[in-house]
């Protein structure tokens, strides 16, 4: 027997679009080409592939040559990462401690510094001052964490990179230092022009935007040297080589168009169940505390910590009850330690341990909102 579900996890994925969809399904078989052979059928193939280049590099204000196609967001990152500090090998690189695991390994095979955030998850712009110094050639930023949802003031971390990098070259230190951003999450939400953020690199991931998994993109600004990590017959211009994945290209520019077209009214809908579902949980259970930024956060995140309850025991039991969300904790099979985003913002194992991550998305409506609270009201009384 089928029975219904309410989806409340669309951080970790969302279902493909059908415009997506009717985009993608011509290049699956009638438009099968390689866009690098020679006849006139992959150069149209070729063409519709530049179109999505640009499409793409439209809602970034970048041009179309700074646009890199990457097998998803966890790729782009290391390319990010990698590609900069194999180029630096005696240089370091500087993260923050809520950054996706994707930026925290890689970063890992180099000399790098962690950067603190606040109890909000917001930067802490002391400890970002203190870890640059001038052997630092990379800062990688997220824009929107994707477990509590904060989003990181990009923009003024810019004008602080600024301000060094003007400080250097009056020392005449001729390292350079880029600013990269995880933007996986905000596809959906925020402003990705690039200029105004100030960034020199960005990761973009499909799977959560509606799009196909396992598609992306790097935007890099020219001038900016990338060691490839992947090598062979030199496609996107050298950078990251092997067949381009044309169904799934074709899918990121569709699925990013119509995000950034509808973000606005997207962005008010989904902010009005955020902050209704915060006040039900605020009148239900006033034990609750919402951890991130309650003013800088993304429209569709919640996460919330329920005190003295066992949030893998909850998340199973709102399973059964036909609810899927997501535990804060994400404690891993082997380790069972909790999640390193919620310890930099300064909870406890404990508190982790009770807390919930619920994340709404184009599906999501009023009545999903009240069936939510009335569940959680069952089990936790």
């Amino acid at each position: 027997m089928n029975r219904k579900t309410t989806y409340l996890d669309y951080a970790a994925a969302t279902p493909l679009d059908q415009d997506v969809l009717a985009a993608m399904k011509p290049y699956w078989m009638d438009q099968f080409y390689n866009p690098s052979a020679s006849y006139l059928s992959a150069k149209a193939v070729s063409k519709d592939l530049e179109k999505a280049r640009a499409r793409i590099a439209y809602w970034l204000g970048a041009r179309p040559s700074e646009i890199i196609f990457t097998a998803g967001g966890t790729e782009a990152n290391n390319l990010a990462i990698a590609g900069i500090m194999e180029n630096y090998p005696e240089a370091n690189l500087v993260i923050s401690a809520i950054e996706h695991d994707s930026i925290l390994k890689p970063a890992k095979r180099y000399d790098n510094r962690v950067v603190a955030v606040q109890p909000d998850g917001r930067i802490d712009f002391t400890s970002l001052a203190r870890a640059i110094d001038d052997k630092t050639v990379l800062v990688s930023i997220m824009y929107a964490n994707n477990e509590i949802g904060t989003i990181e003031p990009l923009r003024r971390i810019a004008k602080v990179l600024e301000e060094i990098k003007k400080d250097r070259q009056k020392r005449g230190i001729k390292l350079p230092l880029y600013f990269h951003t995880d933007a996986a999450q905000a596809g959906n939400y925020l402003d990705l022009h690039v200029s105004r953020l100030g960034v020199d690199m960005m990761t973009l991931n499909g799977g959560k935007i509606y799009g196909p998994k396992q598609s992306g993109a790097l935007f890099v600004k020219a001038g900016v040297s990338l060691m490839p990590l992947i090598v062979g017959g030199g496609q996107e211009n050298g950078r990251r080589s092997g067949t381009e994945n044309v169904m799934g290209i074709i899918g990121l520019s569709v699925a990013l168009n119509k995000a950034q077209t509808i973000r606005p009214e997207e962005s008010w809908r989904t902010q009005e169940l955020r902050d209704e579902f915060i006040a039900l949980l605020s009148e239900k259970f006033p034990g609750t505390i919402i951890n991130g930024s309650l003013k800088w956060r993304l429209p569709n995140n919640v996460h919330v910590t329920f005190a003295e309850q066992d949030n893998e025991q909850l998340m199973m039991r709102l399973d059964e009850a036909g609810i899927q969300c997501a535990v804060g904790s994400a404690c891993s099979a082997s380790s069972e330690k909790p999640s390193h985003v919620l310890s930099a913002v300064g909870l406890s194992e404990e508190a982790a341990r009770s807390s919930l991550r619920f994340t709404f998305g184009r599906n999501t409506t009023v009545s999903d909102i009240q069936n939510l609270t009335r569940e959680l009201a069952k089990l936790i009384s």
